[in-house]
């Protein structure tokens, strides 16, 4: 009975995962709808409109099912403690107080449907052994405001989180000031044991989530973070930036319409430049990765084993895939089409990489119309290349990178 009842519940969790990115992929589309795309997606694509959702849906043998993490199971609904969610009232103290309020083995706190305004300035901070749970037609809204940085949700040095449900929007289109870029939706810093799923981050001043590090006396690293079914739209900076981390994983989830400051990229793995710690284990599967004004995915320096696999990455204004100084990684069986430079590139100081089982079509779509000199794309079988670019419309790989490049397939 028991089994019966955990496999009930699992196909249930399915199904809800599965609706959640059909309808977060309409709200992308319709929150993009205010905003003007490049002009090359404009020429490409006026009289071809963007389906609801161009990922194909997993097996129910592939579904990612994100861990849940370790809480007390008291339940605190937010409307007992103030909150008002009729986006008149400012409802972070209201918020916050149901949080505080958690005992000590922690719990839920529940947001149900309606608008929170919050001044992301003071953010909804979160604790440790706890899940931040909306309701599916809640939002999280920030108060316009002039600062350079902000966070709406704010998890900082605590352990064993969930954040669900919803939506949390900044407010880039009604900033009041003209400086900054990490105005983020939600942010994850010098956090372990961290699952972000089934909600929508959009508007925000610099990212729709950020994960990376803290920094005082010592560096916390954020470590054992995953992110599924999320959808990260219209947001200034990236859709996603993951700085100082150990292992972080990213499924089933989309990443589109960023731009506005750079380097406006769908997921940006970048650690800062600080100390002598770097990001360490990332995979991104089964992603839809479109319309950013920079590169699709970018992993810059001081990255290690990333792994790009099973994932749709198109109608980017840069590279589907740019990796510049970074060391280990796979990317493979992924779909890039339609980007405005190389599907991948693989530069400065690149090693380690293997490119293989990807389909290419119609990148560098910046030179498009332009005759390509290479009537056949280069294509490199089990051979580590050290020497002369191997360079096609479809794959750059400079002088000074290693990589290995598999079978893949080509379409001008």
């Amino acid at each position: 009975m028991n089994n019966d009842h955990s496999a009930r519940h699992a196909d249930a969790a399915d199904r809800a995962r599965r609706r959640f990115l059909r309808q977060s992929s309409t709200l992308a589309l319709l929150a993009a709808g205010g905003m003007a795309l490049p002009a090359i997606a404009r020429e490409m694509r006026s009289s071809k409109p963007l389906p609801a959702v161009r990922v194909a849906e997993p097996s129910q043998a592939t579904v990612y099912v994100p861990p849940s993490r370790a809480r007390g199971s008291a339940v605190l609904d937010v409307r007992n403690y103030g909150a008002y969610g009729d986006g008149i009232h400012d409802d972070t103290a209201a918020i916050q107080r149901a949080i505080d309020a958690l005992p000590s083995t922690g719990g839920t706190v529940v947001v149900p449907p309606g608008v929170y305004l919050i001044d992301a300035e003071k953010s909804v901070r979160l604790r440790s052994l706890m899940h931040l749970q909306l309701d599916h037609e809640a939002k999280l809204v920030a108060r316009s405001n002039a600062a350079d940085r902000y966070y709406v949700v704010n998890a900082y040095k605590v352990n064993d989180v969930e954040i669900s449900g919803g939506q949390v929007i900044g407010e880039r289109n009604n900033h009041l000031g003209s400086t900054g870029e990490w105005g983020h939706c939600v942010m994850v810093r010098g956090c372990k044991r961290v699952t972000v799923r089934d909600m929508r981050m959009a508007d925000g001043w610099g990212d729709g989530l950020s994960i990376g590090a803290a920094d005082g006396s010592t560096t916390v690293l954020s470590e054992d973070v995953a992110v599924a079914n999320v959808v990260c739209s219209n947001n200034r900076r990236q859709g996603l930036t993951i700085g100082r981390t150990r292992d972080v994983r990213v499924h089933d989830s989309q990443f589109c319409y960023t731009g506005g400051i750079k380097p406006g990229c769908g997921i940006d793995i970048e650690p800062d430049p600080i100390g002598t710690s770097l990001t360490d284990g990332v995979l991104i599967q089964n992603c839809w990765i479109h319309d950013n004004a920079g590169n699709g995915i970018q992993i810059y320096k001081e990255v290690h084993d990333v792994t790009v696999r099973d994932c749709r990455i198109e109608f980017n204004q840069g590279y589907g895939v740019l990796a510049i100084g970074a060391v280990d990684g796979t990317i493979a069986n992924n779909t890039l089409a339609h980007n405005r430079l190389y599907g991948v590139g693989l530069r400065v100081a690149t090693t380690g990489y293997g490119v293989d089982g990807n389909t290419f079509r119609n990148n560098k779509t910046l030179y498009f119309g332009v005759t390509n000199t290479t009537t056949t794309p280069i294509t490199v079988t089990g051979t580590s290349v050290t020497t002369n670019p191997k360079t096609t419309w479809h794959l750059e790989i400079t002088t000074d990178s290693v990589a290995t490049v598999g079978t893949n397939y080509y379409a001008q």
